[in-house]
């Protein structure tokens, strides 16, 4: 990460009309950079200043983003939501860089914020206000004022390939933003209905149950009301088996009931072998304390 940022650092130590980023002087995981909102939008005309913070396993992954200039597209003073910002480590890429970063929040500016972490939604009216305002800031953790934070804006060929950079990759990189999302849209779209089938599965069970049931039940009905009207055949059988059903549950419970006799009986036997036993050895001992002798 510090060879990574201290080549990085080497190739933007000169301001463009564009941007301009360096690392603080005492830590080299923060940066302050400065950029020229785009032309042609409500951001015409001011130039916006921000701190970007790099992780230290940079840049394997993406930096965070801090606007410090009031812009009415990002908040002040809180990390925004881009794709290439740290709420989106899935979309970041090892091979883009600060400048890389730098352009897309250029790109980004005329964009809908979209209810995004960070973004805002000022009127036209309202950046264009913030956009004269922000040439009077001046940061106060670096120094830089935003007078002489950039070149004068030019029209040569290096500020139109900028601009033309810009709007390249802000559409690219909301293009691949777009595409993750219908392609997890469409991942859950089918964890559901893989969930949803073995729900299902298991309420056709219990209605089969149920309608079995149902059906028992429509058969046994008329077996009880044989005595006022004529059973069919099918009533018949019904009626036989039930018959049949209720000697075996009588016979079930005669079976039951000698074993709980049985066992019973020997444990009334128990006691009274166990109390004659006692009673010996009461008596026994009587006749031992009164030394009487048995002839």
């Amino acid at each position: 990460a510090v060879k990574r940022l201290m080549k990085e650092a080497a190739e933007l130590k000169d301001p463009t009309d564009h941007y301009h980023a360096q690392p603080l002087e005492d830590n080299l995981f923060e940066w302050h950079f400065t950029v020229r909102g785009p032309p042609d939008s409500d951001f015409d005309g001011g130039i916006y200043h921000g701190r970007i913070v790099l992780p230290p396993e940079y840049p394997m992954k993406p930096p965070s983003i801090i606007l410090l200039t009031a812009n009415g597209r990002f908040e002040v003073g809180k990390k925004i939501c881009l794709s290439i910002s740290g709420h989106h480590p899935e979309t970041w890429q090892p091979s883009w860089s600060i400048r890389t970063a730098l352009l897309a929040i250029i790109g980004f500016m005329p964009t809908k914020g979209e209810g995004a972490i960070g973004s805002l939604d000022y009127t036209p009216e309202e950046r264009r206000a913030l956009a004269k305002k922000s040439q009077d800031f001046c940061c106060e953790m670096c120094g830089t004022s935003m007078k002489t934070a950039l070149l004068p804006l030019t029209s040569g060929s290096v500020s139109s390939q900028a601009d033309k950079e810009a709007k390249e990759l802000a559409r690219q990189i909301s293009f691949k933003v777009k595409k993750k999302n219908t392609e997890e849209k469409l991942v859950n779209r089918r964890n559901i209905h893989n969930f949803r089938k073995p729900s299902s599965m298991a309420i056709w069970k219990p209605s089969e149950t149920q309608n079995s049931s149902a059906v028992a039940g429509q058969e046994r009905t008329p077996a009880v009301s044989t005595t006022t009207t004529s059973m069919s055949p099918r009533q018949r059988r019904a009626q036989q088996q039930s018959q049949r059903r209720a000697p075996t549950s009588t016979d079930f419970n005669r079976a039951q009931q000698p074993r709980v006799n049985t066992n019973h009986t020997g444990s009334t036997v128990l006691i009274v072998l166990l109390t004659f036993a006692l009673a010996a050895l009461i008596f026994r001992r009587i006749c031992l304390a009164n030394e009487y002798i048995f002839e």
